[in-house]
């Protein structure tokens, strides 16, 4: 299979951690033992959140004195993307001796008029309590806002139009590479009036952008790994239930949290309605599990779920779980 992860910022940085490099090595460690084994029998692509390390950058960017004005959030989505690229690439490539593994640096286009751009939305950085949010917003000129009982900093977050080096990431996967971009959603640029890429000032989704990749790439399954076991009904309330099996059409008649769940479900929801194909979501250490449908919220066209279709070279085609022939693009 082809198969797209979608790695939270919490499995790099867990709250209440100290943002130190050791502690976020380690927890890379950690999710490749868990993504690994996906690595070994699939073709895998690795996309990760940043939004506590792009938050720490721009704060030092914007403390030291040496610089005339801190460096724009474009600069910083690509310093994060290197960042954690190289701990995620060099524990992959100790968990997969022999294996190929690529760690690139990737912009995502999104549109110059988009609405979002004027109405920050996206979590960045550590969380405060309000009284100091709003002292730095008035320092800093930040926007903030109640992120559950803290506070934190938000940045504009525009819909994610296409990954520009998809053809790249496409032509690592069939040399047999694994394959780490998409950091933070990818560094978001548009297309100024000269035809160049031009970078601005903004967060693009993780998760959207792992769905806009996950199609542009005719992946057969995405899933998007967080710190819950998977999407809950009434979370929250003493009638939380656990949404084992989804269609997007349910989980969209649904309310979710904007700044957490919401995303996730919008991106699996679009993935599952434009290829027809396997989306999920769940706990990091639930990957392998959710794939087998054993794990986690996983969503189909249906609803329903037997277990993975395979790519044969034999047949030129996938078939699922008990060998019968399923819809679906054919192996390159």
């Amino acid at each position: 299979m082809r198969i797209v992860v979608a790695l939270g910022g919490n499995a790099l940085l867990q709250r209440g951690q100290s943002p130190d490099a050791e502690v976020q090595e380690e927890n890379a460690k950690r999710a490749i033992e868990a993504l690994a084994p996906l690595g070994r029998d699939h073709e895998l692509v690795i996309t990760h959140g940043n939004g506590p390390q792009v938050g720490i950058l721009a704060l030092q960017s914007a403390s030291d004195p040496h610089l005339t004005t801190p460096y724009p959030f474009d600069v910083l989505g690509a310093q994060t993307q290197g960042m954690i690229g190289y701990w995620l690439l060099q524990s992959m490539q100790n968990a997969s001796p022999g294996r190929q593994v690529a760690a690139i640096i990737n912009q995502t286009l999104v549109r110059a008029d988009d609405p979002a751009l004027d109405n920050p939305t996206k979590f960045v950085g550590e969380v405060y309590d309000e009284e100091e949010a709003q002292r730095l917003a008035k320092d800093r000129g930040w926007t903030v806002k109640p992120d559950g009982t803290h506070w934190r900093r938000v940045v504009g977050s525009p819909r994610p139009e296409r990954v520009v080096e998809t053809r790249l990431i496409r032509l690592l996967l069939t040399s047999g590479a694994i394959v780490i971009c998409a950091g933070g959603g990818g560094v978001p640029v548009i297309r100024n009036d000269r035809g160049e890429l031009e970078g601005i000032e903004a967060v693009v989704d993780k998760d959207m952008t792992s769905a806009v990749l996950a199609e542009a790439l005719e992946a057969d399954a995405l899933l998007v790994l967080t710190d819950v076991p998977g999407v809950q009904e009434n979370f929250g309330t003493p009638e939380a239930r656990l949404i084992q099996r989804a269609t997007p059409g349910s989980l969209r008649r649904m309310d979710f949290p904007a700044g957490s769940m919401g995303p996730k479900v919008d991106a699996v929801c679009r993935f599952v309605e434009l290829t027809g194909d396997l989306g999920a979501i769940g706990r990091l250490e639930d990957a392998p599990a959710m794939l087998r449908g054993e794990a986690g919220t996983v969503v189909t066209p249906s609803g329903e779920y037997h277990g993975p279709p395979r790519r044969t070279s034999a047949a030129g085609g996938k078939h699922d779980a008990y060998g019968s022939p399923v819809a679906g693009p054919s192996p390159e």
